[in-house]
């Protein structure tokens, strides 16, 4: 049976982002469901002071993303691949922060799986989040040099906010670079157009990390972004040791594409030619 991809977004991101991979996709003759993970996509919040730049506004705000966090993900995903399954074999493919949520729901119901893709994903193995962004193998990440697009204190707001529309030329530059320093500067904006500004504070906990009797037993890729600057290609070599070690005996089959972090899903094709292959 045909197999049907299961798109899931990265942080402040949406289904909308991946539109261009769809398109590659149906072009090779794939079908594909781009998900909205709970708060984004058209359920996202989206301040009026967002619209205006009001900055003080928008530190108060409140988010529809307070008391929403990993578990509300994991329950979402597995409602829409119960649906996805009734029609064939489903590969999950994460992005970013989406493989916080793409492990839990494989340690809980790797029924609902046949295959797994990390593309420049979180996939924590031996430590949490917080543990992996101190690791010497994340030096290599600009993102401290972005964090002047934080628009509120997260521990008052109950999320994390983000400014995307900042015009602040120096954090704009710091921006492309950590997302998109191969694409041009109007890729650049179209892009940050489509992020939203809030996200979840949860990352998940020590229960939330690959498990080698449920997650461990399904066939499982990562694609390494090798220009990326937001999640060290060091560091997704971590993930991959790390995954490895836990199950030896079923390993990550590995790909590499040139590309920043968020470059494969502006210029799609080489991906779509990826995951037709597993396909």
């Amino acid at each position: 049976m045909t197999p049907t991809f299961v798109l899931i977004h990265g942080s402040n991101a949406n289904s909308f982002s991946w539109a261009p991979l769809q398109r590659e996709l149906a072009l090779l003759g794939h079908r594909s469901l781009a998900v909205d993970l709970p708060g984004h996509g058209f359920g996202a919040g989206f301040p009026s002071a967002y619209q205006t730049q009001d900055a003080a506004e928008l530190a108060v705000a409140p988010s529809n993303l307070v008391g929403v966090g990993l578990e509300a993900n994991v329950e979402h995903m597995v409602a829409l691949l119960r649906r996805a399954k009734e029609h064939g074999p489903v590969i999950a493919v994460a992005h970013s922060r989406g493989g916080l949520t793409l492990t839990p729901v494989a340690n809980r119901h790797p029924e609902l799986l046949d295959h797994l893709v990390y593309m420049s994903a979180w996939c924590c193995v031996d430590h949490s989040p917080r543990e992996y962004v101190v690791r010497p193998e994340n030096s290599g990440s600009v993102l401290d040099g972005v964090m002047g697009v934080t628009a509120a204190n997260p521990a008052r707001l109950g999320a994390v906010r983000m400014n995307w529309r900042t015009t602040d030329p120096v954090l704009l530059a710091a921006l492309k670079e950590s997302l998109l320093a191969d694409g041009t500067d109007d890729e650049f904006r179209v892009f940050l157009s489509t992020l939203t500004p809030d996200e979840s504070r949860d990352a998940g906990g020590p229960d939330d990390r690959a498990d080698a009797e449920t997650w461990g037993r399904l066939p499982r890729t990562y694609i390494r972004l090798a220009r990326d600057t937001s999640i060290p290609v060091e560091l997704q070599d971590l993930f991959i040791k790390e995954a490895d070690a836990l199950t030896p005996q079923n390993l990550f089959d590995v790909r590499t594409i040139e590309s920043s972090h968020v470059g494969v899903l502006v210029r799609p094709e080489e991906l779509a030619g990826v995951l037709a292959d597993l396909a």
